[in-house]
């Protein structure tokens, strides 16, 4: 899921980077070739939106919508919880991936000047407030961001500056859902990029959030199909956080993946990875102590949120639905994880396996978001999709709940399942399916699915008030 995959040369197409999807909004697009952007990756599969001084405005066409923080926020009916003061304050969300980047907290400022969005203490000539949200940085090694030298033709699974639009997204869009939760930035230095490498520098830093109770809910917009680990021990070895930290009243939260119901292991650097001849989910997000989230096609208007809009693009929101499911959305059932307890009241769910995803919220190409990244070989706005957005947003929902209910929630699984949720939406179009892949997939419907779990929280103050059993 954190590799660069190339999906051929379209002047529109759209490219994966450390787990998120960068692409093209129509003919509002400058292509890569007039800014400077990440040298490994080929200039027509990724796009431009706008300089960091033009922040794009909300959009719909005949082919996709462009969302920003105020649609995302009333699509999600946030604005109701706001008013009740519950805005995730007091509470700590920690975005984990790697290298970070020296700009983050500038382009976090920029973004929510840009979009209305509160500014934090930690945020570049912020005086601190008694009361304001903090943005914070743990840092754990040294590693220099920098874009990789012109001409250079490698994958750059190790591309420092790759992972930096993950980074401003992630921040970005739990500050969108959460505005007044602590955001506590953690970075390791070296990539997470399929099968073991860089996840015990992960989990490590998790441990470490955990051993200091730094946050009451942690994002993972990474991950790694269970078929990439060379055995179930190395898979294994690397829970540890997860389950001292579930004990200690944190939720972790996890991105689905981006490749439907297929998975890849890397293979020799020069040739990317190879498509695993199974389906496959991944790992973090399909352990049991891990809320899985997949995505969806937010069917909203960008403009207000508050009604479905049938008429503009994409053509997954031609039905009429709300929200359906992103074909991208990563699901599918655990070869690694028996049933736990919590699923087992759902049919769709063998006995012997874990289901995943658990929970969806918008992360489809044709119903993506802004966001802000100026970090080296970058320079502005792109339009960016993937359930590396999912995740964060969910994670600030949690952040919500976690205040309204006065303490952390910990594995918040359990309370997903049986009766839905007040606030759920239940997704039953679209599926997960990889055309030309070979691998089947799994098709949204009634109840809980193999592509948007248990639907997504779509009225967010029902869901939240529930989530904190008020």
């Amino acid at each position: 899921m954190s590799f660069i995959r190339r999906s051929g040369a379209m002047a529109a197409a759209v490219t994966t980077v450390a787990g998120l999807t960068l692409s093209a909004s129509g003919a509002a697009v400058t292509t890569v070739a007039a800014v400077p952007l990440v040298q490994a990756l080929t200039p027509a599969q990724t796009v431009f939106l706008s300089s960091a001084d033009a922040a794009p405005q909300p959009s719909a066409s005949a082919t996709r919508r462009v969302f920003t923080p105020s649609g995302i926020q009333s699509s999600y009916n946030l604005p109701a919880l706001y008013a009740e003061g519950l805005t995730g304050a007091g509470r700590t969300i920690a975005i984990v991936d790697s290298f970070g980047y020296d700009q983050a907290a500038a382009d976090l400022k920029q973004f929510s000047t840009d979009y209305g969005l509160p500014l934090m203490c930690g945020m570049p000539d912020v005086a601190c407030q008694d009361g304001m949200a903090r943005f914070s940085t743990l840092k754990i090694g040294n590693h220099q961001v920098k874009a990789p030298p012109a001409g250079s033709q490698s994958p750059q699974q190790e591309a420092s500056n790759a992972w930096s639009v993950e980074v401003a997204l992630d921040i970005e869009y739990a500050h969108t859902i959460a505005p007044g939760a602590n955001i506590l930035l953690v970075s390791t230095p070296t990539a997470e990029t399929l099968g073991v490498q860089g996840l015990p520098q992960m989990m490590n830093a998790e441990q470490q959030i955990v051993d200091q109770h730094l946050a009451d809910v942690v994002s993972q917009s990474f991950g790694t199909a269970e078929g990439a680990f060379g055995s179930v021990a190395s898979l294994q070895n690397l829970r540890h956080a997860f389950q001292t930290g579930t004990a200690a009243g944190i939720t972790f939260v996890a991105a689905s993946g981006d490749d439907g119901s297929t998975g890849a292991a890397k293979q020799p650097v020069g040739k990317g990875g190879a498509t695993l001849p199974t389906p496959e989910v991944g790992w973090p997000a399909s352990d049991p102590l891990v809320t899985a989230v997949g995505g969806t096609n937010l069917c909203t208007s960008p403009f207000d949120g508050t009604v479905i809009d049938s008429a503009n693009g994409p053509a997954d929101c031609s039905s009429g639905d709300r929200e359906t499911a992103w074909n991208g959305s990563g699901g599918g059932f655990s070869k690694v994880f028996a049933r736990p307890d919590y699923q087992a009241g759902v049919a769709a769910i063998p006995s012997g396996t874990r289901g995943v995803p658990d929970i969806s919220m918008n992360a489809s190409c044709g119903t993506y978001v802004v966001v802000l990244d100026t970090a080296p070989g970058y320079g502005g706005y792109y339009g960016v999709c993937g359930t590396s957005e999912a995740s964060p947003m969910f994670a600030g929902v949690v952040a919500i709940a976690a205040q309204a209910a006065g303490h952390g929630l910990g594995n918040i699984n359990p309370a997903l399942y049986g009766a839905p949720l007040a606030g759920t939406y239940d997704v039953t179009r679209g599926d997960n399916v990889q055309a030309g892949s070979g691998i089947a997939g799994f098709s949204a419907g009634p109840g809980w699915d193999a592509v948007t779990g248990q639907g997504t929280p779509a009225d967010a103050y029902a869901f939240v008030h529930a989530l904190a059993g008020k």
